[in-house]
């Protein structure tokens, strides 16, 4: 590639990096669940009005919305908001490559080759790492919510791949239609129409200016300044050239959530990281011989058509 889309592709990674920190602050503010509702709403809205549906089938749409939207955003906000490090959290999220490798293998019978193979256990021996040095000095629940929202990102990219979108971008953008009205039932049923309003009441005051500065991060330049360019450059390179760039991101959401809030990651978690990188970094390499494949969950992140946006 040449050096302004290196110099790009690491834009990306770092808009990416810095949405966890971002969520962190709106998550001070309004509940976790609303706060998916809300931040899908302010994209779902302008895009029904503005951008053409995408031509692909109903159901692969709403699988994107569902797995990616729905589910990954859940679990993440969920596990955040019950105390997992924004940080780590960045990294746990890389899961859904090697989930992606498993469920296409079991579920759309992909080849599963020595590579692939090799590289998903040793991503997934890093989360075990992680889970455990983390478990050693705080509940293994809220690791277990942000994994499952990894999980939900992995289905999001079989069915963005099934969809096939000859314009990637569109179909990112009306996957956030999926997402607020069931989320926004959900909210109303557990977290309530008190705390809603409570948490809308108290949002025009100073102290609620980082959370929707943080919100607006997370729409604005992560999602859709971020999920724009790389969708732009994978359309101009192999996936191979870009994807590996996506790695960076949890690297700089741990140094940033290290400088910003003060979490520094144990030894422990910090090698898992490694493990997990690694792996996944190694099962993204395509053999020589072959066409250029990438996971798919390495496509788009708040990525490309698959997986543009980040969290």
């Amino acid at each position: 590639m040449p050096a302004r889309h290196l110099a790009l592709a690491v834009v990306v990674a770092v808009l990416w990096g810095l949405n966890f920190v971002a969520i962190h602050a709106s998550l001070t503010q309004f509940p976790p669940l609303f706060l998916v509702a809300l931040r899908f709403a302010l994209i779902a809205i302008p895009t029904v009005v503005l951008v053409p549906r995408p031509r692909v089938p109903v159901r692969w749409l709403l699988g994107y919305g569902l797995g990616f939207g729905t589910l990954q955003f859940l679990f993440l906000y969920l596990g955040m908001n019950a105390g997992f490090p924004t940080g780590l959290a960045s990294l746990v999220l890389q899961a859904s490559a090697p989930f992606t490798v498993v469920l296409g293998a079991l579920l759309l019978r992909e080849r599963l080759g020595a590579r692939r193979l090799l590289g998903v256990a040793v991503a997934v021996v890093g989360l075990v790492v992680v889970g455990a040095s983390y478990g050693t000095s705080a509940p293994i629940g809220p690791f277990l919510l942000v994994l499952l929202g990894a999980l939900g990102w992995a289905f999001g990219n079989l069915a963005s791949r099934q969809a096939r979108a000859d314009k990637p971008l569109h179909l990112v953008l009306w996957m956030s239609v999926v997402p607020p009205l069931p989320m926004l039932a959900l909210s109303l049923a557990v977290e309530g129409p008190a705390r809603i309003g409570e948490s809308l009441a108290t949002s025009l005051s100073a102290a609620a200016v980082p959370a929707w500065i943080g919100l607006a991060y997370t729409v604005l330049l992560g999602t859709l300044l971020g999920s724009g360019i790389w969708v732009w450059l994978m359309a101009r390179h192999p996936a191979g050239a870009v994807a590996p760039f996506s790695m960076l991101v949890p690297v700089v959401g741990i140094v940033t959530a290290w400088l910003v809030l003060g979490e520094a990651p144990g030894w422990g978690e910090l090698a898992g990281g490694v493990l997990v990188v690694g792996g996944v970094l190694w099962a993204s390499r395509a053999p020589a011989a072959a066409p250029p494949e990438v996971l798919s969950a390495h496509e788009g992140p708040d990525r490309a058509a698959s997986t543009s946006q980040r969290a």
